[in-house]
């Protein structure tokens, strides 16, 4: 539901609220919040709530440090695991500096502009995401272990699965804050697991991200769990993806998928760094379902970019190299960059790569060029970069691009 900022204020008198978590992410995507009491929620609609920006990665030092935020009231969510007396709602907020202007580090405003751009060239984009994470048990002090949940394999069920009854309670709790999964299963790896998003617009998909990892963890630690999103936990077993689905239609209602995946194919190399922070993100690429090379295909898993077997509205590209330690914000409004600029410029696919590329020889994967295999690989093809210079402010990409 969509709230106006004066229906927010009535809600949070008529609900009995206690607390408003402002929140907002750095520049790598991690979540932060601050709490104020319902009467400094007036002053923050207007004004904004001032906080020490330089603490947060990416938004600068002790020389410039104050930015305020200004609450979103169309993303007002009540956190449904704290008490029901004295509640506990959520808005996510816009980083702006002490005069109004906006926080060019802002990711989360960088994704809104990019999505409001698409739509004045007559564009509307969709997504949806699919987020895989382990879940490890804690040792006698409550720290986390690599010892996995269970030992259960791809959709395997209950007793085996013992994660089953930690997605349902995810679901559910999605489901009471008004996001949607549309399926949850046991992965491949040991104590991994996935739960997949129906589709909305872009901004909704990020921020439900968001949500998503935050109850996903805090769920996990109220079973005596602990919920892992980095990319390779296990040497030995399968990586963690984050596979973004995505889809576009001009004003006239035309589909216009396959000229998007070509921007995207198009950018994927120059973009890898921000979809695939860190240095273990590489060792997932070429093994358990994760991509190595830039290429494309129909229900293909073993592909960077696959369509799948959808029609109409459930048509779509689903995009598979990215991790869950990318910053949704920042890979969302990337890939639509990338995808207007194959739309616009008419850009068209290559072939398509109808095969199995774990299983293809040494001479036929050598027609097809490889992703980054190493972060100061994906660092360099940024650097170097026109699309990332003029897409990713210069101060973002910096802490990118950092050793």
């Amino acid at each position: 539901m969509k709230y106006s900022r004066e229906e927010v204020l009535q809600y949070v008198r008529e609900e009995e609220v206690a607390f408003i978590h402002l929140a907002f992410c750095d520049v790598f995507g991690r979540q932060k919040n601050i709490s104020i009491v319902p009467s400094e929620l007036p002053r923050a609609f207007e004004y904004g709530i001032a906080f020490d920006a330089s603490a947060i990665a990416g938004f600068g030092d002790e020389a410039r440090s104050d930015l305020l935020l200004r609450p979103d009231p169309d993303t007002l969510m009540l956190l449904p695991w704290r008490p029901e007396h004295g509640q506990v709602v959520r808005m996510f907020c816009s980083v702006v500096y002490p005069d109004g202007t906006p926080f060019e580090c802002d990711t989360r405003a960088l994704l809104r502009d990019t999505v409001a751009r698409a739509e004045e060239r007559g564009y509307s984009f969709l997504f949806g995401a699919e987020q895989e994470f382990y879940l490890f048990q804690l040792d006698e002090t409550g720290e986390p272990t690599r010892i996995p949940y269970d030992r259960a394999g791809y959709m395997d069920i209950a007793p085996d699965d013992k994660g089953e009854n930690i997605r349902r309670e995810i679901c559910l709790t999605l489901a009471r804050m008004g996001i949607l999964p549309e399926c949850s299963h046991h992965e491949e790896g040991p104590g991994q697991n996935e739960i997949d998003f129906r589709y909305s617009d872009p901004l909704t998909a990020a921020d439900n991200v968001m949500t998503f990892q935050a109850i996903v963890k805090f769920i996990a630690q109220r079973n005596g769990l602990y919920a892992d999103f980095s990319p390779k936990p296990l040497a030995d077993a399968p990586g963690s993806g984050f596979h973004i689905n995505m889809s576009v239609r001009g004003r006239d209602g035309q589909d216009h998928l396959y000229e998007m995946v070509a921007g995207v194919l198009d950018k994927v190399e120059d973009m890898t760094v921000f979809l695939n922070r860190l240095e273990d993100s590489y060792a997932r690429f070429g093994g358990h379902k994760a991509p190595k090379y830039i290429s494309w295909s129909n229900e293909n898993r073993s592909q960077l970019v696959r369509i799948p077997a959808a029609v109409g509205e459930y048509r779509r590209a689903e995009l598979r190299s990215p991790d869950p330690a990318a910053n949704p914000y920042l890979a969302f409004a990337l890939m639509i960059r990338a995808g207007l600029r194959g739309i616009e410029e008419g850009l068209a696919l290559p072939p398509a790569a109808d095969l199995n590329l774990y299983q293809a020889g040494a001479r036929t994967l050598a027609q097809f060029k490889l992703l980054p295999q190493s972060r100061a690989e994906a660092v360099q093809a940024a650097r170097e970069s026109e699309f990332i210079a003029q897409a990713v402010p210069e101060a973002v990409a910096q802490e990118y691009f950092k050793d």
